[in-house]
């Protein structure tokens, strides 16, 4: 694992991750995560991010058209395209919660703001956790006022633990790149274990920089890189009503704008793209019930949509997510995905690889020996390539297995 399949590889001498600093990473960023009741043992249940001058912000949303209240309220704030701080809370979801969620959400973003010293609609809004409950607004306000006074550098690691619902361990990441003379930083924290299989976003991701932007650049760089990391994972095939993710650039790393005309463009989005590949695969190995992390790498489709299809189709079955659980190398679920995916294939043209062992070729099974499959499958993280000798089309997607446990942790609230 760990390639970066249809991902153009930096020079090392101009990036360097950071072990420390999530969100904060960035010059002029400030986070904190506290305890406000909703989780119970005293939980970190709400978590804040504030640029401490105004910033841009680009977004995406679920494509769920059942959407949370925090959603609606964001997407409007979204349309402006300028933002000091997002407040987020867990352990509830505020949807499917009408009118009076709609309000709860804004008042969750009018306290916040007075408390910063800006207006409401600079603040974007973030719930996860059950849906169907009304928020507990008496908690969350004084969870906000604790907050604001625990704002600092070094709250970030509470920030991603306070975002967290079923995962076992927040989600972080940061780095610096240089791009002229200037050094710029990126960092993140995500949060996801279960209904992974995102449309446009994946559960919720706060993503900042110190980069001066254009607001045309700054949305186009993060559709492109959601659609290369957060949009290529799946757990079980299931999109939430509040998938968000943000990205702030307050441009306090005083760099040249980078705008689609920069020659340095495609330099910040390699380095955008590796914060989000390493966030979206921490979403995925923490993944619910998950003990196998499968790389898919399709290759010789029509297109890239045919290859993604495939692709798509192999990662969501459960039959072969299953058979992956069972460490059972049974290759023959996974041309039968191919199969039935609707991309244009020919069955005697297919190549099928574990981990770079070849099982079939040209449709047929090879002579390769069990014993040997079943080793690979083993390994907590593995590989399947499939070559459809069709054309030049390629698709790297990331998925897992499918466990009984992720059945007990769903089988119930």
């Amino acid at each position: 694992m760990g390639s970066n399949f249809g991902i153009n590889p930096m020079k090392e001498e101009s990036i360097e991750f950071i072990k420390s600093g999530g969100v904060t990473a960035p010059r002029g960023f400030l986070a904190a995560g506290v305890s406000c009741g909703i989780k119970p043992r005293k939980q970190n249940d709400l978590a804040l991010v504030v640029s401490q001058q105004l910033a841009d912000v680009a977004a995406v949303f679920t494509q769920n058209r059942v959407k949370a209240a925090p959603v609606l309220v964001s997407m409007k704030r979204a349309a402006k395209g300028k933002a000091r701080a997002v407040v987020i809370n867990s352990g509830n979801a505020n949807a499917c919660t009408g009118q009076r969620g709609i309000e709860d959400a804004e008042q969750m973003a009018a306290v916040t703001a007075s408390l910063l010293g800006c207006s409401p609609d600079e603040v974007y809004v973030c719930s996860t956790g059950r849906i169907g409950v009304y928020l507990p607004m008496k908690k969350i306000i004084k969870g906000i006022e604790k907050a604001c006074k625990a704002l600092n550098v070094e709250g970030y690691s509470d920030a991603a633990e306070a975002i967290m619902t079923t995962d076992t361990v927040p989600k972080q990441a940061a780095l610096k790149v240089k791009i002229e003379d200037k050094e710029i930083f990126i960092g993140g924290m995500a949060k996801g274990a279960g209904m992974i299989s995102p449309k446009l976003a994946t559960t919720l991701g706060v993503i900042t920089t110190d980069a001066l932007l254009s607001p045309e650049y700054l949305n186009w760089v993060l559709r492109c890189c959601v659609q290369e990391t957060f949009n290529r994972i799946s757990v079980d095939g299931e999109t939430s009503t509040n998938d968000t993710i943000l990205l702030f650039s307050n441009g306090m790393a005083k760099n040249t704008i980078i705008s689609s005309e920069n020659p340095h463009k495609g330099i910040f989005k390699n380095a955008l793209r590796l914060v989000m590949d390493r966030l979206a695969r921490a979403v995925l190995e923490d993944g619910e019930g998950v003990t196998k992390v499968v790389e898919i790498l399709v290759q010789g489709a029509a297109s890239d949509k045919e290859a993604e299809v495939v692709a798509r189709a192999v990662g969501n079955s459960l039959l072969v997510k299953c058979s992956w659980n069972g460490e059972d190398p049974n290759w023959g679920r996974i041309l039968c995905a191919i199969g039935y995916s609707g991309a244009d294939v020919d069955q005697s043209k297919i190549d099928l690889f574990y981990s770079g062992t070849q099982v079939v070729s040209s449709g047929v099974k090879t002579e390769v020996k069990i014993n040997r499959l079943r080793k690979i499958v083993k390994m907590p993280m593995f590989s399947i390539l499939i070559d459809l000798h069709k054309g030049e089309g390629q698709y790297r997607f990331l998925s897992t297995d499918l466990s009984e446990r992720y059945v007990r942790i769903n089988k119930g609230e």
